[in-house]
């Protein structure tokens, strides 16, 4: 007659726990004495090994990098002290949420510091919802063409607009120009596009419209993936020569560029001395805020403030020309001398983040 043992938990405790000692103790984690091993300095006797060779007849393309290290790029800010230089610090135009209409000359445009990829959707439900119905919607192109419609006071002629939607000058900004097209309310042809809007006041009506439409939408989430590669590349890029100083390159007219450069040096820490645009240069003074403030709390509470120089900023000249590809933005020192490369790069990304 057989018999059957059951072994109480605390008796299958234990001999799991001594099963379970007995096999890490063979892994390394415990040392001698049975406590728990540091392996902190284990790297310390690592040692570096052969790639490993793979045979002609086999495929490679499994084996890479697993950590590579990314090439520095030649417009990175890098300081050649011990010191650790501060980060840039961000424009307040790229934190308001805003939409603005601005004009130069004959043209003008809506500016809402968002990603085209969020305004096209928006555009076209603003459109939509107002009955306006669409003749072509181009995401990659990021033109929207509407139909022909009549408008309320104007029973003699019918109108339609196009709204082109491209990237902006600052960072994750959108602008949207629009071109108002009109025709008699019989004619059975369809006119070419001009090259100017037909009637400037429908043309500002609707910008009006269409700019109140998405300051009250800013809240909506929604992307467009279609609209993603809208306008391209960047309008403004920072250009770091490795035998010649960097500047910026504008993507613009000159004339555009010139008042968007005198907008950025009038902002965050710059402010314009004098300027002359048929020369090309505005002559600014720039003190950001760590250095206008003067020692910071601790300095002051240390009592080491009296011992401490604060420098009140410096003055440059901001030289803007038309160049290949676009208007080149360079800056000087006062006396139109080269500028500490460093300083230059950092002194021109805070222009580029302030233009607009």
């Amino acid at each position: 007659m057989s018999r059957k043992y059951l072994a109480s938990p605390a008796v299958i405790l234990s001999a799991a726990l001594a099963g379970m000692t007995l096999s890490l103790s063979g892994c390394g984690l415990f040392s001698d004495d049975g406590a728990l091993r540091n392996r902190g300095d284990d790297y310390r006797e690592a040692r570096e090994m052969a790639p490993i060779v793979v045979p002609a007849d086999l495929d490679k393309g499994a084996l890479g990098q697993l950590y590579t290290v990314p090439t520095i790029p030649e417009t990175s800010v890098l300081d050649e002290t011990a010191t650790v230089p501060r980060p840039q610090s961000v424009s307040s135009n790229l934190l308001e949420q805003e939409v603005k209409i601005q004009s130069l000359g004959d043209n003008r445009w809506i500016l809402i510091n968002r990603t085209p990829g969020e305004v096209w959707p928006r555009v076209r439900n603003i459109l939509n919802s107002n009955g306006i119905p669409t003749a072509v919607a181009d995401a990659p192109a990021g033109v929207v063409e509407t139909e022909w419609v009549q408008l309320q006071n104007d029973a003699a002629a019918k109108h339609r607009f196009r709204f082109r939607i491209e990237q902006g000058v600052q960072l994750k900004s959108t602008e949207i120009s629009i071109l108002h097209s009109q025709t008699g309310v019989d004619s059975v042809a369809t006119p070419a596009w001009p090259e100017r809007s037909t009637s400037d006041d429908r043309e500002r009506s609707m910008a009006e419209v269409m700019a109140n439409a998405l300051a009250g939408d800013l809240s909506s989430g929604t992307v467009s993936l279609l609209a993603q590669a809208i306008g391209g590349g960047s309008k403004v890029d920072v250009v770091a020569p490795k035998d010649g100083e960097p500047y910026l390159l504008v993507k613009l007219d000159y004339n555009r560029a010139w008042a968007s450069v005198g907008y950025a040096v009038s902002h965050e820490g710059f402010s314009i001395v004098d300027q002359d645009r048929t020369a090309g240069i505005i002559d600014v003074h720039y003190g950001d805020d760590e250095e206008v403030e003067g020692p910071g709390f601790f300095k002051r509470w240390l009592g080491l403030a009296e011992d401490v120089n604060t420098p009140l900023g410096a003055n440059y000249q901001v030289r803007v020309r038309a160049g290949d590809g676009g208007v080149q933005v360079r800056v000087t020192d006062a006396e139109q001398g080269a500028v500490e490369r460093t300083q230059a790069l950092r002194l021109l990304k805070k222009i580029r983040a302030n233009l607009s």
